[in-house]
């Protein structure tokens, strides 16, 4: 009984039991995870909002709705984290807006970890691909066609092990290809078709044991093709449009399209080795230098569907008997030196099931027999072939000695003759040639120079310069929005009013080069007055260097410039004293209102993140918003002041003709740096400033004064452990008790990881600008989610405008 128990099963457990299975295996539906929804809608504002994702909203459920999914749009999951991220716009869109950072946006797909797939074409970016795409760890294919792309590939490409697909046409990549590409193992298609890469196809390509696809083409990439025998995955190559040669390239036995128009492919077309490639399909070298024979051998590949050879100097005796492949639909002999009459199968091609017409384009030949009209008399191809240098084979069979001597005599004098009709004849096909070359090629999409469209804050044509610098990044804001008056030149009577003849009372400070002093225009406007001695071997050329470049620092996070004042000799009117003039900060600096202010006084988190994220942008604008950028600015938190509305602002950088800090509270531009900024730019300049800037959020987040480097490394071991500690209790004792409470987890982490990276050792390892704003503005989203909808004062108002965080999304459960 027992036995016969255990050997039965109910009728209903055998048929659900391997239902059971199947739906074990199969990935549990689960919604994606917040910071990855936050992600996508960051994407969607850096992309400026673009007509494919009009469906995305603050609802959208990215993985399982289905509904926001548009053949240009669309995302995949597996379980809780993308994998898959298309966003294809609809081609030739200009350049994305002059706010635009390509590094911001790499910066926010490096928050989705397991993504494989990257589309992003035609949607107007601009700038050089970011190194940190290295950071995309499981990318396997990346496609960036149809944009403004420039510069060099970058290294951090080599580090994508699991890479198989690079697309980047139609971008306007330049310098040489790298010798790294022989690292991706794993390649399988490279494309680069459109671009304005140079130099030699390296060596190193022989190494993409996995390469399927090679595209070169319509670049200005010149020298010899590297042997590509090895490439046994290889089945497609296509160099067209360059300036490669003159050898023909040796190709494995399985490629089965090989176009190489375009070129300066000289000598012939390697008989042999070419008839040993059964699998090709298409074969285009027109346009090239080759001379010598026809090979018959071309048109009997068993697998060749396509066949150009135009625009070349082959000769020979075609007959009416040549066989050709049975796939054959398309030949193109025309621009030759090719004699004879058309084989007949190039008429009607034989099938298994009925005859199939094949496509012949023969035309400036010496053909006959049914050729058509546009042929050249049999001696224009003669002469043509000896002024190339080749002497046609002499018929077999007797003759006299006279017959053979006039023979040759005529062929002497034929040559003579030909030499003359020969260099007006190269001539005339070579221009021939360049002009079907340029039409062949793709159209580049142009940039039109246009110096006056640069205008802060406006629209219009983008120059080519902006093009050619990678650290661009325009003023976001028209000067007539920062709240400040415009830049202007000052009257020295109208200081003199502002100061009370510049009386001691108005003295706010002093250092080696002049005096610091607080004023009032005839307006009521308040202003801080830098006047600075002048030394005489200044030149004129010098001031008006450095008075362009002050004009220019104007931002809503810097204690802007408002104008300037010369003073001149009476003698010589030679300029002995400079005023610069700058807006007044009237509300303490930012250690005031976090280390050293009353507990009523103190900034709550969300406002000191706030404040952060202003001195980030202060030091972008700084570094890359002027040309040439000011670095190494000796950034201190008692130099970062607030305004009215507890804005923060940079009181003290690098500006020209200054070196020292002006320390004095309230005051503007006094030269931070150790650097003077009419120098060479410091090494690492930016990461200096990176690592001052790790110092003040340190502060900001305990709310203890930093006063020396000792401290700074002792705090910098509190930070590790509080952040590898599972326990959220060990990072809320970290930050400033006054704040702690009102603090989320996950907002708190954030800004303890990037303050981290921001005090590395070593400047290489510290993070970009852009970068740290991106963990900032996170850290600020997520704080504002865990608060919710129970925001009680205006204290606690989120830090960030609606232009500059995604729609806020629904709010899903805190894990708090």
């Amino acid at each position: 009984m027992g036995r016969g128990s255990c050997g039965c099963r109910h009728p209903l457990l055998a048929v659900l039991l391997p239902l059971l299975l199947v739906l074990a295996m199969v990935p549990e539906s689960a919604q994606l995870q917040s910071s990855q929804t936050w992600s996508l809608l960051k994407i969607q504002q850096l992309l400026s909002y673009p007509p494919v994702l009009r469906t995305w909203g603050n609802g959208t459920d990215f993985c399982y709705g289905g509904d926001y999914k548009t053949a240009s749009a669309f995302v995949e999951c597996y379980g809780d984290s993308v994998t898959q991220l298309h966003i294809m716009g609809p081609g030739g869109a200009p350049p994305l807006p002059k706010t635009f950072n390509l590094d911001a946006l790499f910066t926010t797909l490096t928050r989705l970890p397991d993504l494989r797939v990257l589309t992003l074409t035609g949607l107007g970016l601009w700038g050089p691909l970011p190194g940190k795409v290295s950071r995309l760890a499981s990318l396997e294919i990346v496609n960036v066609s149809g944009n403004y792309l420039y510069g060099q590939l970058p290294e951090g490409l080599s580090r994508l092990g699991g890479l198989q697909t690079f697309i980047a046409d139609d971008n306007m990549l330049s310098g040489e290809l790298p010798g790294w590409l022989g690292r991706l193992a794993s390649l399988a298609v490279l494309s680069l078709r459109n671009n304005s890469l140079q130099g030699a196809v390296p060596e190193s390509v022989r190494d993409m044991g996995s390469l399927r696809s090679l595209a070169l083409a319509c670049n200005n990439l010149s020298g010899q093709v590297p042997d590509l025998s090895a490439l046994t995955n290889l089945q497609a190559v296509d160099l067209s449009n360059n300036s490669l040669g003159p050898a023909f390239p040796r190709l494995g036995r399985k490629v089965a399209s090989v176009v190489l128009s375009g070129n300066r492919f000289g000598n012939g077309v390697p008989a042999e080795e070419v008839a040993s490639l059964y699998l090709l399909e298409r074969l285009d070298v027109s346009r090239n230098r080759f001379v010598g024979p026809l090979p018959p051998a071309l048109l009997a590949l068993p697998s060749i569907e396509y066949l150009s050879v135009a625009g070349n100097r082959f000769t020979g005796l075609l007959a009416a008997n040549m066989s050709c492949g049975e796939n054959l639909r398309f030949v193109d002999v025309s621009s030759n030196l090719l004699t004879g009459t058309l084989p007949s199968c190039l008429k009607t091609l034989p099938s298994s099931s009925n005859s199939k017409q094949v496509t012949v384009l023969a035309a400036s030949n010496c053909l006959s027999g049914g050729a058509g009209s546009t042929q050249h008399p049999a001696l224009f191809c003669q002469n043509q072939a000896l002024a190339v240098g080749i002497v046609p084979v002499q018929a077999r069979g007797g003759g006299k000695a006279k017959g053979k001597a006039g023979a040759v005599a005529g062929a002497v004098a034929a040559a003579l003759a030909a030499a003359l009709l020969a260099g007006v004849a190269a001539f005339l096909f070579a221009r021939r040639a360049a002009v079907r070359r340029a039409k062949a090629r793709p159209p580049r999409r142009l940039v039109e120079h246009a110096a006056s469209s640069m205008s802060v804050g406006g629209g219009g044509a983008y120059p080519s310069q902006l093009f050619a610098d990678a650290r661009y990044i325009s003023q976001t804001v028209k000067l007539g929005a920062l709240g400040v008056p415009a830049y202007r030149s000052f009257s020295l009577v109208e200081l003199e009013a502002a100061t009370n003849d510049f009386e001691v009372s108005r003295l706010m400070g002093q250092d080696a080069h002049g005096q610091m002093y607080r004023g009032t225009l005839g307006n009521g406007t308040a202003v801080t007055i830098r006047s600075l001695r002048v030394r005489r071997s200044q030149t004129s050329q010098a001031f008006n260097r450095h008075v362009e470049m002050i004009s220019r620092l104007r931002h809503r996070h810097l204690v802007s410039a408002l104008g300037h004042c010369f003073e001149c000799s009476p003698d010589d009117a030679t300029v002995t004293r400079l005023y610069l003039v700058f807006e007044y900060v009237h509300n303490g600096n930012l250690r005031s209102r976090i280390s050293q202010g009353t507990e009523g006084r103190k900034l709550p988190w969300v406002q000191r993140i706030s404040a952060a994220i202003g001195v980030a942008k202060g030091i972008q604008f700084l570094h890359g918003g002027i040309m040439p950028g000011l670095f190494a600015n000796n950034l201190k938190i008692t130099n970062i002041l607030l305004d009215q509305n507890l804005v923060a602002k940079i009181g003290s950088y690098n500006i020209p003709i200054l070196a020292e800090t002006a320390k004095s509270e309230g005051g503007g531009g006094g030269g931070g740096s150790k650097y003077p900024s009419d120098s060479r730019v410091p090494p690492n300049g930016d990461k200096i400033d990176i690592y001052d800037f790790g110092v003040i959020l340190l502060e900001v987040v305990t709310g203890r004064p930093i006063t020396s480097i000792h401290e700074v490394e002792v705090m910098k071991e509190q930070l590790q452990s509080a952040l590898t500690s599972e326990s959220p209790g060990r990072r809320r004792a970290l930050v400033d008790q006054a704040v702690s409470r009102a603090c989320s987890d996950e907002s708190a982490r954030t800004v303890m990881e990037i303050c981290l990276r921001c005090l590395a050792k070593e400047a290489e390892q510290r993070p970009s600008v852009e970068d740290v704003l991106w963990n900032l503005q996170f850290a600020a989203q997520v704080q504002d989610d865990w608060r919710g909808d129970s925001r009680s004062s205006a204290s606690e108002e989120s830090p960030l405008s609606p232009s500059q965080i995604p729609p806020r999304r629904d709010r899903e459960t805190s894990a708090w």
